[in-house]
């Protein structure tokens, strides 16, 4: 009975001991964690840029673009110039046979030469009417340049022969480039002329700058259904590797980009008015100049610069996702 009664008071001593190393344990964990909790959240001060832009893409052309194309049917003569070349506006580029042509039109000055002392008025007058057409035929035996620019293809040899609207090349003035891009009906009003334009091409690594040109006063339906303008920017300056018909992306500049630092409000204090925070790591206060950005951000306007994270100067509301929203985030000092 004895040993009975002793083995229950053991059971009833161990019990006693563990009960009393769990308070022991909760009362050291308790004091550790009370200089943590008394420290309060802190919050990271970031920056936050704000861009105003809108967003186009699609491709480059030269700022002028002549298809070579015969306008009749015949043999090619002459070839006066090759891919690359530099040419000037009126520049004989092919010459097509007109020997049929000039030998019509010979005929018409003599049938006119007679018509002058025997026929009447009025025939010379439609004499006169018809060597104008047949001036222009022969004048459409020639292909010329019709602006001064670099001949950026030409497939043609004498000795070809040429159907009408056969294309043998391309003349192109390359001085600066254009693009055409679509702006949504949306977006319309924030245009202005000379705003600028922030290019990015795959085939260089940089930005190229240009700027708006025009737009016309009538807006497109595309083949989505959606309304749209149609405007046109040019690039004035632009480095040699870029060559029309290449591909983009970029930014139409409404307002430069805007920088804002901010932070949870709760991580500003006020003293007699004044805005101020606290470093983590640092003693004392630092004012500051600030003022409500939403509901629960403020802006600094002077003292910080980003990054810096600061003591809690308010308890926030109970609520999590408050706490959370923005990104920064809520953080206990460790």
């Amino acid at each position: 009975m004895a040993k009975k009664s002793f083995g229950k008071l053991k059971i009833i001593l161990i019990v006693l001991c563990a009960v009393c190393a769990g308070a022991f344990l909760l009362v050291l964990a308790r004091k550790k964690l009370a200089p943590r909790q008394q420290e309060g959240a802190v919050y990271t001060v970031r920056a936050e840029t704000y861009e105003n832009a809108i967003e186009i893409a699609g491709t480059v052309s030269a700022a002028q673009e002549q298809s070579l194309q015969a306008l009749g049917t015949g043999t090619v003569i002459g070839v006066y110039a090759k891919q690359g070349d530099r040419l000037k506006k009126g520049d004989l580029i092919v010459q097509l046979d007109s020997s049929e042509q000039e030998y019509n039109l010979a005929n018409l000055d003599y049938q006119m030469a007679s018509a002058r002392v025997t026929g009447s008025a009025r025939e010379i007058e439609l004499m006169e009417t018809q060597r104008l057409s047949l001036l222009q035929k022969i004048a459409d035996r020639r292909i010329i340049a019709t602006f001064d620019g670099i001949m950026a293809e030409l497939d043609v040899d004498a000795g070809d022969s040429l159907e009408a609207k056969d294309s043998i090349g391309t003349l192109v003035n390359v001085d600066y480039l254009i693009a055409e891009v679509e702006i949504p009906e949306t977006d319309i009003q924030k245009l202005r002329e000379n705003q600028r334009v922030d290019f990015t091409f795959p085939a260089y690594d940089g930005e190229v700058q240009g700027y708006v040109w025009s737009w016309p006063a009538i807006g497109t339906v595309t083949t989505r259904g959606a309304t749209v303008v149609k405007a046109k920017i040019r690039i004035d300056d632009y480095p040699a590797v870029i060559l029309p018909n290449f591909s983009f992306t970029g930014r139409i500049q409404i307002t430069e980009p805007v920088t804002n630092i901010i932070v949870e409000r709760w991580a500003v204090g006020y003293e007699d008015g004044q805005a101020f925070v606290e470093f983590v790591g640092r003693k004392g206060k630092v004012y500051v100049q600030a003022e409500p950005y939403g509901e629960e951000y403020v802006k600094i306007l002077d003292g910080l610069s980003g990054g810096e994270i600061l003591r809690e100067q308010a308890v926030p509301p109970p609520s999590g996702m408050n706490r959370m929203r923005g990104g920064s985030g809520r953080m206990r000092v460790r």
